[in-house]
């Protein structure tokens, strides 16, 4: 049984549009990202997964310890939850009314480390909790800056680049006696977010490439500088880096204590384009074919989908199955309907389904209350996303 009749068997009797994951996949995704981190554990990217049974079974898994979660409210409900023990936030907060619930749970704010990157978060932070303990992380810019900084190349995030800044902020947070600096964090996303083989553009490819491995080499030196002049002052208990797209990479270096990924996991189709690991595409979605309005076009209900980051065809959802589906270029993925075409259009009846697969991992399940777990030809199980309980956290 092909991939397309083994989904669509498992499926027959829910009505579409619905998402699934496939279990094998997932768990071989798991079991491949242990692999390319050797022996560093991983911290889950929750915003890579929203879904709390499956970050549960993720943090089971040999190879993975505690949570990067996106929000602090979300960080809250997780320990609450028990999901974990270790939780990290990996975006500062300005949550004064969930930064005072954590500092009123011990339990809590053993579990929970806050993201801080300037005078001005800790400031918040201490009026909010007042005199009671919080943990915090600081974030230290990875971005690639060549050509003597007048180029920036990663994402903007925290304003701390060179061991003195960072040392001096370590300072400034050991001053404060309600503050213990637990760890620092660094994400390389020039590195771990872009893929190094994008389609029909192998010169592109090959200056991707060569901008990562300068990069690479420079911050594995100013990390490794940072994290000794922090640790003359305090014990760090984790130096955090890295993604999905650079797990090996991220975990090869000796400052390092733990790597974090997530969208991994799913394998969205963003990820395709590596050329240091591939994984199987776990999280799907499913959309009816509604009208046959010419030959060679099946059109689908719903579908507009899209990723969050710039706007281009990249952030669309991908038609997975059957194969040879394309979007007519005037409609794309559309808010009530998504035209496809292509010979395989052909091959579609009225309310058979189109597989998507979505650019980007957590995302898809803001679409969706539930996820189908398929095993084998059979759903074996059906759990909730974060939206299926009612946890937006944004």
């Amino acid at each position: 049984m092909n991939l397309r009749d083994r989904y669509d068997a498992a499926t027959a009797a829910i009505e579409a549009p619905f998402a699934v994951v496939d279990l094998a996949a997932f768990r071989a995704n798991a079991a491949g990202l242990v692999r390319r981190a050797a022996g560093k554990p991983i911290r889950v990217a929750s915003k890579s997964v929203r879904c709390r049974p499956l970050l549960e079974d993720v943090l089971a898994m040999d190879g993975f310890a505690g949570v990067m979660a996106f929000t602090l409210p979300e960080a809250l409900w997780l320990a609450a939850e028990g999901v974990s023990d270790d939780i990290l936030v990996a975006y500062p907060t300005t949550d004064r009314t969930a930064i005072a619930a954590l500092a009123a749970d011990p339990a809590a704010a053993r579990t929970v480390t806050l993201m801080v990157d300037c005078p001005e978060h800790l400031d918040l932070i201490e009026s909010a909790a007042g005199d009671r303990d919080i943990r915090v992380c600081i974030d230290v810019d990875a971005s690639y800056r060549p050509l003597a900084g007048r180029v920036r190349i990663g994402a903007l995030r925290s304003p701390l680049r060179t061991p003195a800044q960072v040392r001096a902020f370590a300072e400034q947070i050991l001053k404060r006696p309600s503050l213990h600096l637990a760890g620092l964090m660094a994400y390389e996303s020039q590195i771990a977010g872009v893929g190094d083989v994008p389609p029909g553009r192998p010169a592109r490819g090959r200056v991707i490439r060569t901008m990562q491995q300068r990069s690479r080499l420079e911050l594995a030196r100013r990390r490794a500088a940072i994290v000794r002049t922090v640790s003359e002052l305090t014990e760090l208990e984790f130096v955090n880096g890295g993604g999905t797209g650079s797990v090996e990479k991220t975990a090869a270096e000796r400052a390092v204590t733990e790597v974090a990924a997530g969208s991994g996991l799913y394998q969205p189709h963003l990820f395709d384009q590596y050329s240091n690991f591939s994984g199987r595409p776990a999280a799907l979605f499913a959309l009816p074919v509604v009208r046959r309005p010419a030959p060679g076009v099946a059109t689908c209900l719903g579908g507009g989908y899209l990723a969050s980051g710039p706007a281009d065809a990249v952030r669309l959802p991908q038609p997975y199955l059957p194969t040879g589906l394309v979007y007519d270029p005037n409609e794309g993925a559309g808010e009530v309907q998504t035209p496809l075409l292509g010979r395989s259009a052909d091959l579609l009846a009225i309310g058979d389904r189109v597989w998507f697969r979505h650019t980007k991992a957590g995302e898809l399940c803001e679409r969706f209350d539930t996820l189908h777990l398929i095993e084998d030809d059979k759903v074996v199980g059906t759990v909730p996303t974060y939206r299926g309980e009612g946890r937006t956290f944004l």
